[in-house]
């Protein structure tokens, strides 16, 4: 995979480092784990605001919905 280069902040930056030393895990595999779970959040996000605008599309009340309707 292409490395992109990218900017820590410094708080950032020391959070890494002390929780590497608490966890005894390497950086990459905690910016691994952090993404993965920002990105399952972000995917719950976009499915939530999908349904959620599908949902406001379709959701019409008895009388808009038969309001147009001949019988």
């Amino acid at each position: 995979m292409e490395n992109r280069n990218f900017t820590l902040t410094a708080d950032n930056l020391e959070n890494l480092k002390n929780f590497s030393d608490i966890l005894k895990k390497d950086y990459s595999t905690m910016m691994n784990e952090a993404l993965e779970d920002y990105f399952e959040k972000e995917q719950k996000k976009l499915v939530e605001k999908s349904t959620g605008d599908e949902n406001a599309m379709t959701n019409l009340d008895f009388d808009e919905f038969w309001d147009d309707v001949e019988i």
